[in-house]
C-alpha cells in the first residue's frame, strides 16, 4: 500500500509529537491547515501536523459524483457505507502512524483527529492500532463500524474526545450521542461537548481543540 499524500506543518523545531488530522467528504488535506496557527500551541508543545488527502471515489448519495472521500456513503444513516473502503482507509492511516514512529515519534505521542467521515476513520484506525496512541479527537463525526470493530488491547483505554454541533443537519446530534454510547459500551470513557453550530467548526471549539491537544502532548 502506497502512503497517502499529505500536507505537513511543524509548529516548532524540536518536534516530539504528531497529529494526524483527517478531513471530511469532498475536501482535502488543506482544509484544516489554516486552523493550525489558530491553535496557538506553546513552543514546548512542538508537533508535526500530518493532513492526508483522501482518494477521489464515486459517492452514491451524491449521484455517483467523484470526490475526495475516505469511503462511499450509500444512503443516509449510521451504517450505510462501504465498510471495505473504511477498513482500507484505516489501514492507510496505520501506515502514516508507522511512518511517524519510524521518524522517531513515540506511538503514545501520536494523536488522531478527524472531521465527519474522517473522524469515523480515526475511530476505526485508532482503536485497532497495535501500539498505544495518545488519543482520538472526533469532530462532527459518527461511528459506522461500532458494531463490528474489535479494539486492540494496546488502545483499550485510549482517551477520546467528541465535539459536535447541536444544529448539525448533515450528521444529526443523535449520531454523536450514539458514538459516545457505543464507546462507553466498549469500556471507554469518552468526553462529549456540543456547540450551537451546524456541520462545521466554531471559534470556541478551536479553543477547546487547542486545550485538548495541549493536555495530550508532553
Amino acid at each position: 500500500m502506497e502512503l497517502l499524500k499529505t500536507v505537513e506543518v511543524e509548529t516548532g523545531t524540536n518536534v516530539n509529537a504528531a497529529v494526524i488530522w483527517l478531513h471530511g467528504l469532498g475536501s482535502n488535506g488543506h482544509d484544516f491547515e489554516p486552523i493550525i496557527p489558530q491553535l496557538k500551541l506553546p513552543g514546548e508543545k512542538s508537533a508535526r501536523f500530518i493532513l492526508p488527502h483522501a482518494p477521489s471515489i464515486p459517492i452514491t448519495i451524491n449521484g455517483g459524483m467523484v470526490m475526495p472521500a475516505w469511503f462511499d456513503i450509500l444512503k443516509h444513516g449510521e451504517r450505510h457505507i462501504d465498510a471495505g473502503q473504511l477498513l482500507s482507509s484505516a489501514a492507510a492511516i496505520h501506515k502514516l502512524i508507522d511512518r511517524e514512529i519510524d521518524r522517531g515519534i513515540a506511538s503514545d505521542q501520536i494523536i488522531l483527529v478527524g472531521f465527519s467521515q474522517g473522524g469515523a476513520v480515526c475511530l476505526q484506525a485508532g482503536l485497532t492500532y497495535d501500539k498505544p496512541l495518545s488519543g482520538i479527537l472526533g469532530l462532527s463525526t459518527f461511528f459506522p463500524s461500532a458494531e463490528a470493530i474489535t479494539p486492540h488491547p494496546s488502545n483499550g483505554s485510549l482517551p477520546i474526545q467528541i465535539f459536535h454541533g447541536t444544529l448539525d443537519t448533515m450528521l444529526p446530534e443523535w449520531m454523536a450521542e450514539n458514538t459516545v454510547k457505543y464507546l462507553k459500551k466498549m469500556g471507554y470513557h469518552p468526553h462529549y461537548k456540543t456547540y450551537p453550530m451546524s456541520h462545521s467548526v466554531c471559534p470556541e471549539e478551536i479553543e477547546d481543540i487547542s486545550q485538548w491537544l495541549q493536555d495530550r502532548l508532553l
